[in-house]
């Protein structure tokens, strides 16, 4: 018996690391005709290391950052899409709502807005996987010379 799943969380933060992976996540929720949350997460931490004069802007501006990321999910499919935007520490913030809305797989990509750099001292995804109660489906983005020209995958 194949497993169900009635719905999808997609952590985005609108990278174009992370398009690959609202991609597939679609694809998935279609394939299983499975609802679809989109969550980006406002990083505390972020926010907090910023100057004091500066810190409500720039929480503005990631907020901004956010309703758009969350605009591109709900536009590259044609199933409705709840779409939230919550503050704190993303690992901690993802497997809470996926706990919370009864989640049966969370999606997101292994990259994202920090690149490279995060794999020194452990990745959102990393920590997603190891701490989150219910299946993380990861995905990563593709090189260049695993892309099409038009940038799906090459065969």
């Amino acid at each position: 018996m194949l497993p169900a799943f009635d719905r999808i969380v997609i952590a985005t933060d609108g990278s174009e690391s992370v398009r690959r992976a609202v991609h597939v996540a679609l694809d998935f929720a279609d394939r299983f005709d499975a609802t679809v949350h989109a969550l980006y997460v406002v990083d505390e931490g972020e926010v907090e290391s910023s100057p004091e004069r500066v810190r409500e802007e720039m929480r503005a501006a990631l907020d901004d950052s956010g309703e758009e990321a969350l605009a591109e999910v709900a536009a590259a499919t044609d199933r409705p899409v709840t779409t939230a935007v919550r503050e704190g520490r993303p690992a901690t913030v993802i497997r809470e709502y996926a706990v919370e809305h009864d989640a049966d797989v969370v999606a997101m990509g292994t990259r994202g807005r920090h690149g490279e750099n995060r794999f020194l001292i452990g990745s959102v995804a990393e920590r997603v996987v190891r701490t989150c109660p219910v299946p993380v489906l990861t995905v990563r983005q593709l090189d260049e010379s695993e892309r099409g020209g038009d940038g799906s995958a090459a065969a």
